[in-house]
């Protein structure tokens, strides 16, 4: 397996330090707000295809699984164009632009959630894989980790791999002080708001039982730890379901198409989870949402149960299997 990304991305890190290779092309996102920008993000990408199709013959590719990103498009034309199995998946409720694209000329789409506009025999819903590394957490390690005590509660703070600097300063506003707070807290903030973070806790006169943390490679060991998740509802809505953990969640809110706002609704109208929106939130409503979960073990256990039950922790198995017999078909 090898992998295709953006130049200045994350992958161009990440992938390598997973142990894969990676080849990058020269890409950025549409800026719908800028038509300059957009323009050249668009001849970027078409100008990708050339070197994209060069790149997958090179490496002797067999199919191509697009994800979505600034890459999949030039990567899903240069499939086709080799005529070989193009698998695509999506991981929000909604398809984005490469998707859109591509839709109707892949073999097959996986969607991480039901997508009611889209009914064609080349879409399957697999729901979104989920690392190993938070499917095999173990919450006895995790908790010692931490110094949380086994009986008491935790709630985890994060805001993705960026921060979210609304829940960031809301969070050290409301729960830094452990006076009235009867819970700890292991809160990732991200690099940008790290030191502030840090300052604002470190000023807190009774600050013990808070954790805070600048980065975590996965957040498996967090989740495994907490009982509640205060959180952005992207990716991480299927890694607190893997795990059933309940959660207050705020969703980003210049998302494309508002797709956490919807990703968020998925977990709320299952009872696995209360959204707030970003512009409501403060440390009073912070903390009043999380102590009405917390006070209630009735409710608590209930939208854990309800989060596990959305969990697909067998998606990446089916995703890999829909190509493996595509190009087991082709042979």
């Amino acid at each position: 397996m090898t992998f295709l990304g953006a130049r200045g991305r994350l992958e161009a890190r990440l992938v390598p330090e997973a142990g894969y290779e990676v080849d990058l092309l020269d890409l950025s996102g549409i800026d719908r707000r800028n038509p300059v920008k957009a323009a050249r993000a668009a001849f970027q990408a078409a100008a990708a295809i050339p070197k994209a199709k060069k790149l997958i013959r090179a490496r002797g590719a067999d199919a191509v699984l697009g994800g979505g990103g600034f890459v999949a498009g030039p990567a899903g034309v240069a499939a086709r164009r080799l005529k070989l199995p193009l698998v695509l998946t999506e991981a929000d409720r909604h398809l984005g632009l490469a998707n859109r694209l591509l839709a109707r000329r892949a073999d097959r789409v996986c969607l991480a959630f039901e997508i009611t506009d889209i009914d064609r025999a080349n879409v399957r819903v697999t729901g979104r894989p989920v690392g190993r590394r938070v499917l095999d957490a173990d919450r006895g390690a995790a908790r010692k980790r931490f110094g949380i005590d086994p009986k008491e509660k935790c709630l985890l703070v994060m805001g993705g791999s960026q921060g979210a600097r609304s829940i960031n300063f809301a969070a050290v506003e409301a729960l830094a002080e452990r006076e009235g707070r009867d819970f700890q807290v292991v809160h990732v903030s991200g690099s940008r708001d790290f030191r502030e973070v840090g300052k604002r806790l470190a000023d807190a006169p009774h600050g013990d039982g808070y954790t805070l943390l600048e980065y975590e490679p996965d957040m498996g060991d967090g989740i495994a730890a907490s009982d509640l998740a205060l959180a952005r509802s992207g990716a991480s809505v299927f890694e607190l379901a893997a795990l059933g953990r309940a959660a207050v969640l705020v969703p980003y809110p210049f998302a494309t198409a508002d797709h956490q706002t919807a990703n968020a609704r998925w977990m709320a109208d299952a009872g696995a989870a209360v959204i707030v929106p970003d512009g409501e939130l403060d440390a009073d409503r912070l903390l009043r949402e999380v102590k009405a979960i917390f006070d209630d073990e009735t409710c608590l256990a209930g939208m854990s149960s309800a989060s596990k039950a959305l969990a697909r922790p067998g998606a990446a198995t089916d995703v890999a299997g829909e190509v493996l017999d595509l190009i087991e078909a082709g042979r």
